[in-house]
This record gives structure tokens, C-alpha cells and sequence, in this order.
């Protein structure tokens, strides 16, 4: 709701906290757009002295500007008021105001019309906004006198004057109020000149404003200036639920919003036959249950057994009124089900190719419980009995290292032909731990996993494969 012209030093707007009644001239109830303000004059025609002047909320009044002042759309103003001054802001001026006058009071006598003194100087704006300040605690002051004495009333709004000589209360009730015995307590207290007001639901709804159902500021604070009168026929013909809670808008009333399709629906229920009527049938009757006014169809339901394993019947405007045709003639169609035109639309497929599974609901279930391929990592061990020889890994040994001390190789590799096994030089003198490395193949990978010595049994002493 912020704008420029309410904002305060840091780009902060000013007027938001008062829920868009700022005293800047920004965020504003019932703004009114000039779109006259660029189209220039005739020559020798003078300006319209009648200039509208917004105060708080949503009070708007005409005033004459008698002394010729150079005013623009936003200038705080002093008019007169009774008794002493008032301060507003000037909405709306020059040809525009024209037309509102014309709209909102046709029978204005502009030699009749309150005038304009000045522009608001320092101690007048000051005097304003100290006015402003007093308002929130003298209502909720004058609430508490209000329930002291027992009236059934709601305070709902007070607004001073600018010279903070008088103060106007703003409340709602049921009935006729006798509040003689407030104003007087009301003077001792406040000091003041006292106005009592009864407005209704649906002004203290426009006064205060509010968000709505729909999730936006309401009508009637923003934009709309008048108040039609709207009946339970309106929601009736839109095929609404009678519901109190869902209809009724923030003032207890019916929404103003069911009036703004209703001249639409009552165009298209033209066409729709009369719901009263009831369909005759060699089955049995129908009558009318519900009405779906933009896919132009009537539901029916048979009368007693005859609606077992029927349920509700579609029928289009024409069929139903080619039934009534046949029933004044004397005659009954046979079934419903033959003037049924009830097709169920088909779901379309989308355009594209659900390859990836992404609009799948259990697509994560299965993804972490696949087993992956994976390298078995092999023992670093000796290797169990069993088990082949051609599988063990193969290193080539570090020349760095003593070769004893090493675990036995099973007896599964002992017993092997000794043919098989390449020639391998015999060790020098000095020991098994000097014995030279084994070749190793070029075409086969290395492995630095150090492999177990072959036990030594007699016949091909110090040989290593």
C-alpha cells in the first residue's frame, strides 16, 4: 500500500500502519484517478471553483474556492467548518469535480457551498496530526461510558475536528439509542463539542475497510460509492449455497459481489426451462435437483424405488423442455436415460513423453533397495581351502623388504604338477631371503597385494611363482 508520496526518510512508508488512511496524501480510501488533468481549457473559460475535499477515511465534501487559490490535487487544506475550522485534503478539482458534483449532489447551490480559507500552514498541520493522536483513546474512553450506563450501541469511529474544538462519534445499533446521558459525560471528560452519528453496517465497514474473503481490500472502501440492496434471490439464481457464513461479507450483510454476475446468470436462465415442472415418465416422475448453468444442464432424480440404480440423470435445456412438450400432449417417453446427453469428457494425455517416471508417486520407493554392480573387493588374507589358484592375486615383491616369515599356501597348490610351473632360477647361496623377484608377465596387470610364499617341500627349493 506504500507509495512515493507517503513515504518517510529510508523509503518507509508512513501511512500503511493506519491501514490506508495516511495523513500525507498517499495511500488514500476512495481514490479517485484525474485523467482530465492533462486536457487544457477553452479560451476565456475559467477553472470550476467547486473542488471536493477528503478527510478521514472515506468523508468526502464539496467546497468553493472563493479566493482564487492555486491548489493541486494532495494540498491540505483549512475550510470552514461549525463552529471554527476544519483541515482536509483536496481528492479531486478542476472539470473532474465537475462531473462528481453532477453525479454525487445534482441539486448543489455553489453560492451555498462552504468555502475554502487557506492552505494549511505549520500550526494547523500540527494542530491535525495532534487531533489524529487523541482519536484511538478518547473512542475506546468513550466505549467504557457507553457500557457504564447500558446502552446497546458500538462506538466504531471518532473523528476531531482540526482546531480540536469538537469531535464527531460515529456508532451503530440495533435500535433508537438515548444517549442524552453520554453527551453530558462525554463533555466532562473531553472538554469538548460532541456529534453523535448513527451510520450502519455497511458504513462502518467502509470506514474502517478490511480484506475480504477473496483475499483483496473491500469494495466499498477502495471503490465503490453506493449501496445496492442485495437478497438471498441473487445467490439462489447462481446456484450458491444459502449459507449465512459464506455469503455475509465483513459488515454481517450479504456480500455486494453477488450482484455484479447476476444480470449474466439471469440472461442465461432464460433459456433453461421452469425447475417446477416435474418429468413424467413410463418409469415414474423426476423432479428437478440441481442446475449447472455453464455447461447448460439439468440434473433429475426419479420418485421413490424408481431412483434405485438410476441416480441423478444429465439433461441438456432443449431435452428437458422436448419432455415437457410430450407430457402436455398426454404422452410419457419411455426413460429418462434416452434423453441422456450426460458424456463424460475425456482426460487429455499431455504432449510429452514421461521418460524420466517424474510424475510417478512412488518413483523414490524402489530408487535406494537396487544393488549395484560393484567390484567384489577380494580378501587380503590367506585364502581358504578350496579355492583355486588360478584366482589368487598376484604382486611383485619389493626387493626392500625380507621375503620370510610369510603365512603357508594350502595344500591345494602343493600338490600341482611341477611341469606346469615355469623354470625359475635357483637361489644363491645365502639363504631364502636373498632369492631373486620372478619375472613378472607384461601383458597381465600389476598388484602390489603382497601374495603368501609357496611352502617349500623339497623338490624346487627357493622357486617362486
Amino acid at each position: 500500500m506504500g507509495c512515493s508520496s507517503c513515504s518517510s526518510g529510508g523509503g518507509t512508508p508512513r501511512g500503511c500502519k493506519n491501514n490506508g488512511t495516511c495523513s500525507s496524501g498517499g495511500c488514500n480510501k476512495l481514490g479517485v484517478f484525474d485523467w482530465l488533468a492533462n486536457m487544457q481549457l477553452p479560451a476565456g473559460q475559467t477553472p470550476y471553483d467547486i473542488l471536493e475535499i477528503r478527510f478521514k477515511n472515506s468523508r468526502k465534501t464539496f467546497y468553493r474556492n472563493a479566493k482564487n487559490l492555486s491548489l493541486q490535487v494532495g494540498d491540505v487544506v483549512a475550510v470552514e467548518a461549525s463552529p471554527g475550522y476544519d483541515i482536509g485534503v483536496v481528492s479531486v478539482l478542476g472539470e473532474l469535480a465537475r462531473i462528481q458534483v453532477k453525479k454525487k449532489s445534482p441539486g448543489l447551490k455553489p453560492m451555498e457551498t462552504k468555502k475554502i480559507l487557506r492552505i494549511a500552514n505549520q500550526d494547523d498541520i500540527d494542530k491535525w496530526v495532534q487531533a489524529r493522536a487523541l482519536e484511538s483513546e478518547v473512542m475506546f474512553q468513550a466505549r467504557t461510558l457507553a457500557v457504564n450506563i447500558g446502552l446497546e450501541m458500538k462506538i466504531s469511529d471518532v473523528e476531531y475536528q482540526g482546531d480540536l474544538t469538537k469531535a464527531t462519534f460515529y456508532y451503530t445499533a440495533e435500535g433508537r439509542v438515548d444517549f442524552r446521558q453520554l453527551i453530558k459525560d462525554m463533555a466532562d471528560q473531553f472538554k469538548i463539542r460532541i456529534e453523535m452519528r448513527q451510520i450502519g453496517s455497511r458504513q462502518e465497514a467502509q470506514r474502517l475497510g478490511g480484506i475480504g474473503s477473496c483475499g483483496r481490500e473491500l469494495c466499498c472502501s477502495t471503490w465503490l460509492t453506493d449501496f445496492r440492496s442485495v437478497s438471498t434471490s441473487a445467490a439462489r439464481y447462481q446456484q450458491l449455497s444459502l449459507n449465512p457464513q459464506k455469503l455475509a461479507g465483513q459488515c454481517g450483510k450479504l456480500k455486494c459481489c453477488l450482484n455484479y454476475e447476476l444480470d449474466m446468470y439471469l440472461d442465461a436462465i432464460k433459456s433453461f426451462p421452469s425447475t417446477d415442472v416435474k418429468l413424467q415418465t413410463e418409469k415414474g416422475t423426476a423432479f428437478h435437483i440441481k442446475t449447472d448453468v455453464f455447461k447448460r444442464q439439468l440434473w433429475y432424480m426419479y420418485e421413490g424405488e424408481a431412483s434405485i440404480g438410476v441416480g441423478l440423470v444429465a439433461l441438456t435445456p432443449e431435452r428437458a423442455a422436448d419432455i415437457i412438450k410430450i407430457n402436455k400432449t398426454g404422452k410419457k417417453p419411455a426413460d429418462l436415460k434416452d434423453f441422456d446427453t450426460h458424456v463424460q469428457i475425456a482426460r487429455k494425455e499431455p504432449d510429452y513423453d514421461n521418460v524420466v517416471g517424474q510424475d510417478s508417486l512412488n518413483r523414490f520407493d524402489n530408487t535406494f533397495s537396487k544393488n549395484k554392480k560393484r567390484k567384489k573387493k577380494k580378501p587380503n588374507g590367506p585364502r581358504m581351502e578350496g579355492e583355486g589358484a588360478n584366482t589368487a592375486p598376484k604382486s611383485v615383491q619389493r626387493p626392500d623388504r625380507p621375503q620370510g616369515n610369510k603365512p603357508q599356501q594350502d595344500k591345494a597348490q602343493q600338490n600341482r604338477p611341477q611341469q606346469n610351473r615355469p623354470q625359475q632360477p635357483k637361489p644363491a647361496e645365502g639363504g631364502e631371503g636373498n632369492a631373486p623377484q620372478a619375472q613378472a608377465n607384461p601383458n597381465k596387470k600389476k598388484n602390489n597385494r603382497r601374495r603368501p610364499p609357496r611352502k617349500n617341500t623339497g623338490g624346487n627349493e627357493g622357486t617362486e611363482k
